[in-house]
């Protein structure tokens, strides 16, 4: 951790140099995710509601997903940016230090700029929240940081799987992004409108819905599950055969000779 906010101070440092620029990207990342709202609210606004689901209530699933992608992409973004390390040889640099390759591979690139996505989804989360019919219990506030907990975990980890690709390819699978950025797009609206064998696919392969879909009925009264309250941190156990794959590519890398 110690190495990961040296990482972390020097990225801020350097970004703080050119305030405006770094103000103008925090805007465009706020502008970007915008439009997808805009979107969203206009069809609602037009059909009231999609397979049962009201605004408010498809509002909650966007800020919850938004808030996670931003917060995994701030954080974890190095991953996804590993096929440059390869490339240009700094992952071959960090092989030789004697350092932990996780934190360093992290600090490699830490996008402050998220920020804009993080204040777009707070701004939801602050509208929606006290205007939603949800009746607010400890439970229920568990289930909120579960679900934003188990988000960040798992997009990371499906950042990791991509690097631990790039292991084999060198150069990155642009289908990873059908997860990442894809789920961060699918996930604005609760996973059961694209179908069974979505959902399906989404909690047995790749547990987005996990994260997202079940904990959601139960924060919104749909179900009196609790063991919906829990499942974002059995998601959370997706890590585990990502760094798996991570540590069997590490295993058989061979230098590019950059």
């Amino acid at each position: 951790m110690n190495l990961y906010w040296r990482y972390f101070m020097i990225h801020l440092k350097s970004q703080m140099q050119h305030k405006t620029s770094f103000l103008m990207l925090i805007v465009g990342q706020f502008l970007a995710t915008f439009t997808a709202f805009l979107g969203m609210y206009y069809m609602m606004a037009r059909f009231q509601q999609i397979d049962g689901f009201t605004l408010n209530e498809v509002l909650i699933s966007f800020s919850i997903i938004t808030l996670a992608f931003a917060l995994a992409e701030m954080f974890a973004r190095g991953f996804d940016s590993f096929a440059i390390l390869i490339g240009n040889g700094e992952f071959d640099r960090m092989l030789v230090r004697p350092q932990n390759l996780v934190p360093q591979v992290l600090g490699s690139r830490i996008e402050l700029s998220r920020i804009g996505r993080l204040i777009q989804a707070l701004l939801i989360f602050g509208y929606v929240l006290p205007n939603s019919d949800i009746q607010w219990t400890g439970l229920k506030l568990l289930t909120l940081c579960f679900m934003i907990i188990g988000g960040v975990i798992v997009f990371s980890s499906l950042f990791l799987f991509y690097a631990s690709l790039c292991f084999f390819t060198i150069e990155g699978l642009e289908f990873i992004n059908i997860f990442t950025d894809g789920g961060r797009e699918f996930g604005q609206y609760p996973f059961s409108i694209y179908g069974e064998a979505v959902l399906k696919f989404l909690t047995f392969i790749v547990p987005l819905a996990l994260v997202q879909y079940y904990p959601l009925l139960f924060l919104l009264g749909r179900s009196q599950n609790t063991f919906f309250v829990f499942v974002p941190l059995i998601a959370c156990l997706f890590i585990f055969p990502c760094y798996g794959m991570w540590r069997f590519g590490l295993k058989h890398y061979q230098s590019t000779g950059s």
